[in-house]
């Protein structure tokens, strides 16, 4: 009997695997050859969830942006508390994805950036999360503080 396989859940379950490779090797350092290795598939299997390395890269991406606190999961009482919360929740991988984010966007221009669909994903997916926080209308003010402030703490060689 033929074995019977959820698709879309196979798929997530390669994108999000697909996700720690990326992040620990770079955009530029890796080949669909050796994330179908290290994700143990043919390269044809996987060409057939992901036409293309890029594709991969936005499923990738829209698995990681699914392990970002939503805001009800917060325990903080307190807008500024919740941010904090979230601050040290993005803090571990925050330069291995700094890291991966400045590989990915290497040589490409500003207007391409924008118009970069896994970059609208994770921006969106972010400001989402902090809006839900601070409200819409102080979300791009808080996300840059967070971001800024997550940043610093990774040049500080903090963990926060």
């Amino acid at each position: 009997m033929p074995k019977i396989v959820d698709h879309d859940s196979h798929r997530a379950e390669l994108a999000l695997r697909a996700a720690s490779y990326f992040s620990e090797h770079g955009y530029g350092g890796v080949s669909m050859r050796k994330i179908a290795a290290y994700l143990g598939v043919s390269k044809s299997a996987l060409y057939h969830y992901f036409p293309t390395k890029e594709a991969l890269f936005l499923a990738s991406t829209e698995a990681a942006m699914q392990a970002i606190p939503a805001p009800d999961a917060l325990s903080a009482a307190t807008p500024e508390e919740q941010m904090a919360q979230l601050s040290a929740a993005m803090a571990p991988s925050f330069g291995a994805e700094m890291a991966l984010l400045f590989d990915y966007l290497r040589g490409k221009t500003a207007a391409e950036i924008a118009a970069d669909d896994a970059m609208q994903l994770a921006l969106s997916a972010y400001r989402s999360t902090v809006a839900g926080i601070v409200g819409d209308d102080a979300a791009d003010d808080a996300l840059d503080r967070l971001l800024g402030r997550l940043l610093m703490g990774y040049f500080r060689g903090a963990s926060r």
